[in-house]
């Protein structure tokens, strides 16, 4: 149970591999609090027994750090030869520890990419990658944004399908201290 000024009613939060919540607003009562978790139950219940077996083998041993190290290391020549290839540039980029996103491109032009993505086999990183670049020309998930991705990455429903199957790995992954 969770506490937050920017929820004004009561929601259930389940991310595979990481503890169930129910969040409520800051000032509920311990009445409202009790209330929540009753109603919200159920649901969570049932998320957590649909919840699949965890099925990657992630490096054990990796620390935060080294991951964002990795991360820059291997995304940004990526970056730059597709940026170059699309006639964009990107200002710059940012490796972040994000909770549900794998990238983002904001409208100034920074990259932002999630350090777990070292975790995943190269390609599914470089689709990534791909992906955020292409917003840089077409700056939603339209049509013309899709058939930008395939023209640059005519198998990226693959990686995009393993992302969906695995990534709540990824994401439930604690790196070492």
């Amino acid at each position: 149970m969770r506490r937050s000024v920017r929820v004004r009613s009561s929601r259930a939060v389940f991310r595979p591999g990481l503890p169930p919540e129910v969040v409520v607003p800051a000032g509920a009562s311990e009445r409202a609090v009790d209330l929540a978790l009753d109603v919200h139950r159920p649901w969570l219940e049932r998320r957590f027994a649909e919840q699949p077996a965890a099925v990657l083998e992630l490096e054990p041993g990796l620390t935060d750090a080294d991951g964002r190290q990795r991360a820059e290391r291997e995304l940004r020549p990526i970056l730059e030869i597709e940026a170059g290839a699309l006639g964009v540039s990107f200002q710059r980029m940012t490796i972040r520890d994000q909770r549900t996103r794998w990238g983002s491109c904001s409208s100034r032009g920074t990259l932002s990419f999630n350090w777990r993505l070292v975790l995943a086999p190269p390609e599914v990183l470089d689709y990534v990658a791909v992906h955020e670049v292409c917003h840089l020309r077409v700056p939603n998930h339209s049509g013309r944004f899709w058939r930008l991705v395939a023209e640059r990455r005519p198998g990226y429903a693959e990686p995009r399908a393993w992302l969906a199957r695995h990534g709540w790995e990824l994401l439930a992954y604690r790196p070492r201290k």
